[in-house]
């Protein structure tokens, strides 16, 4: 239960929240906008399922730095390191921060040209609350993971049994608009997967079982089904509440959803809620991201290593990462939106998770004789669906977005002449 609880809180976040507005502008339709949900939730089960083996086989600090470390080498290992710290926890700070802005807006009834300034106030009042210490942060963490399930329970338990304004077909999965229905699709597949991200931490509790050849691929299987599950009854709520030419592009989508099933005051008891939701996902995030450019400057993998390790004196936290992660952050939220910065940071993050599942073929040839306490289900099929689901998202996310494709690539490949200038 200890395991499934943690797999389940790792990956819901604010994304089940203002997905749905990408998802369904992608499709402009129902059918097609839960088939993405439920096959993002699929392909999830298939990657945490395999990357459980080298949590198991490599229980060392640092996840999947050390994973790829361990198949590829150092260089590979300091660019996904390299790639978190300067798009992957940047980008979900300043994400989820337009979010929060965005909703705190809507539910005050403010000007949209404070939107950014309320971003920016947003992101350095969590990174404040983290100068002020784990055990703080922990407690931010803690009750907003028990606050952010109450409006899930909420909206899913009263829409599903109320009658809906709108009938939504499972079983059309033909696409509206103007888009191609590989290209459509394949934009509202990636934008699911933002809101399943965490998925990659899961096999990290291994180490904490008792019998992790017995219960981790039963948490991994049951923790994200029912996130699938709830990820699926939610939307089919939105759907069905709201017309779909009200749903797509709208970030507000979940919020007018909670008006119409609760009425004026409940929707926004329901709004507060999920503002609460998206504080503790952004408090998580930059607890977690401070730590990354810390530990590559333990292991002397920047250049600036010395000022990268010095921590805050009462409360042990790394100063210079936190400054560093803010500064893009806030340089993201001038620059960026919602959905271009969640898009970016899912495809650098899945290219570098394709490169993981690969390795549990490579190191099965190469250390055959590697412990490995638990061992992928259904080998080789589990992984080759990861690794071809994560493929056919790339690709089509490079044929749709190449502009945002090459950002993403760029910044991860400057992290080449920082190595080697680090080495020298």
């Amino acid at each position: 239960m200890g395991a499934l609880s943690t797999v389940m809180g790792t990956v819901i976040g604010a994304g089940v929240f203002f997905k749905a507005a990408a998802v369904v502008a992608h499709t402009q339709s129902a059918g097609l906008a839960l088939f993405a949900w439920l096959l993002a939730g699929f392909l999830t089960i298939c990657g945490g399922l395999t990357v459980a083996e080298l949590a198991t086989a490599i229980p060392k600090t640092g996840g999947a730095i050390q994973y790829i470390e361990v198949t590829y080498g150092k260089l590979p290992a300091f660019l996904l390191g390299w790639a978190q710290s300067i798009i992957y926890f940047p980008a979900n700070i300043a994400a989820l921060s337009i979010i929060f802005a965005t909703q705190l807006i809507n539910l005050l009834r403010l000007s949209n040209e404070l939107l950014i300034p309320l971003a920016m106030m947003t992101a350095i009042s969590v990174t404040v609350i983290n100068l002020l210490g784990t055990r703080v942060a922990a407690r931010v963490q803690s009750f907003t993971l028990v606050v952010k399930l109450l409006p899930i329970i909420a909206i899913v338990l009263v829409g599903l049994f109320i009658p809906g304004e709108v009938t939504v077909s499972l079983v059309n999965l033909e696409i509206g608009g103007d888009k191609s229905w590989l290209a459509g699709f394949s934009s509202a597949l990636l934008a699911t997967l933002f809101a399943y991200d965490g998925w990659l931490n899961v096999g990290n509790v291994a180490g904490e079982m008792k019998n992790p050849v017995r219960d981790l691929p039963k948490a991994i299987i049951l923790g994200l089904s029912f996130v699938t599950l709830i990820y699926w009854a939610i939307n089919f709520v939105f759907l069905k509440v709201l017309p779909v030419d009200q749903i797509a592009g709208n970030l507000n989508a979940s919020s007018e959803a909670a008006a119409v099933l609760f009425g004026t005051i409940g929707g926004k008891v329901i709004t507060i809620g999920i503002l609460i939701s998206v504080y503790g996902a952004l408090n998580g995030y930059t607890m977690t991201g401070i730590r990354v450019p810390y530990a590559l400057a333990m292991q002397n993998d920047f250049r600036f290593s010395p000022a990268f390790i010095k921590l805050t004196r009462k409360t042990y936290v790394p100063l210079l990462s936190a400054f560093l992660q803010l500064g893009i952050g806030c340089g993201m939220i001038l620059i960026g939106s919602f959905d271009l910065l969640t898009d970016m940071l899912v495809f650098v993050m899945w290219f570098f998770s394709i490169l993981i599942f690969a390795a549990v073929f490579i190191l099965r040839k190469t250390q055959p004789d590697l412990i490995r306490p638990y061992k992928v289900p259904f080998y080789p099929i589990t992984p080759l669906i990861a690794m071809f689901g994560g493929l056919f998202i790339l690709i089509m996310t490079t044929v749709t977005q190449p502009i945002l494709v090459l950002s993403g690539i760029g910044l991860t490949l400057l992290g080449i002449p920082v190595y080697y200038y680090g080495k020298k």
